[in-house]
């Protein structure tokens, strides 16, 4: 059984941003980061890092992200932290977006989809990060799955690495480039969809001013980048335009930084938080 949620995620993620902003912050236990808060590198304080991120942001944004990868470089003991951290961020009322950047085929995708999107998967998220890089059609069975259960993919488009711009700047044979295939295919999955679709695009807050058409997505737009990566709440404006509406700009180094106080980092957070809902006002 896979069970499912009342609403479909368009739905609850509009909610949460209406009722906490649009941020969604990020939970990455860096070792550099471990180390400015005075932490080793050991499973525990890989625990005491990400509660303590727990405890200062769930309860104030719309969506935490954790990465998984720095989760499962622990290996067991650090994917046991992971599942907690997606019980208590939800229980906190946070939406959890959970940064596993997964792409397969067949019935590795659909395994993929199952240990992330069903209800009843230890790591069951509200919401998780897909590669489209083995075609979007492979994406079927998350897509499939997260529609039914009432939670949401982002599928990658134009992401904030440099690396990325080969690839996802090349033209698709439908003409256009890469990144603008994948966000077109992800706006007939969203089409009719009220108030957005499940199907999200991230695309970096760093990418140039007008470089992708968002007009007929109709879903959320995952936007890294911002703080550490260069980006500014400005930037927003300029890359997106009228998208913006639909944009949930990701902060993660450039609040944990803060840490690890937790007033200092809820007070990061809601800086950050306030200057986006400002610009989109």
């Amino acid at each position: 059984m896979t069970g499912s949620l009342r609403a479909g995620f368009g739905r609850r993620l509009s909610d949460a941003v209406r009722a906490r902003g649009p941020l969604c912050a990020g939970i990455d236990p860096h070792p550099s980061l471990l180390l400015a808060w005075d932490l080793d590198e050991s499973a525990r304080s890989l625990e005491r890092f990400a509660m303590t991120a727990v405890e200062a942001l769930a309860g104030e944004v719309a969506v935490i992200k954790p990465q998984s990868a720095f989760f499962e470089a622990y290996g067991s003991a650090g994917i046991a932290v992971l599942e907690k951290v997606v019980r208590e961020a939800r229980q906190a009322g946070a939406l959890v977006l959970l940064d596993v950047k997964r792409g397969d085929i067949g019935s590795t995708m659909t395994a993929y989809a199952m240990a992330y999107l069903d209800e009843h998967a230890p790591l069951a998220a509200d919401a998780i990060t897909v590669s489209p890089y083995l075609g979007y059609g492979s994406l079927a069975p998350a897509i499939g799955l997260a529609e039914q259960t009432g939670r949401g993919v982002f599928v990658l488009a134009r992401t904030s690495n440099p690396e990325g711009a080969g690839l996802q700047q090349s033209v698709h044979g439908s003409g256009d480039t890469v990144a603008q295939y994948v966000v077109d295919s992800a706006a007939e999955t969203n089409a009719d969809a009220e108030p957005m679709g499940h199907v999200g695009v991230v695309a970096g807050a760093t990418i140039r001013p007008g470089e992708l058409d968002f007009s007929r997505l109709n879903g959320p737009i995952l936007a890294p980048g911002l703080g550490a990566q260069g980006a500014t709440v400005q930037t927003l404006q300029d890359v997106f335009g009228e998208a913006l509406p639909n944009v949930l700009p990701a902060s993660s180094r450039d609040i944990l930084r803060h840490g690890p106080a937790v007033a200092d980092l809820r007070a990061a957070a809601h800086r950050v938080r306030d200057e986006v809902a400002d610009l989109v006002r």
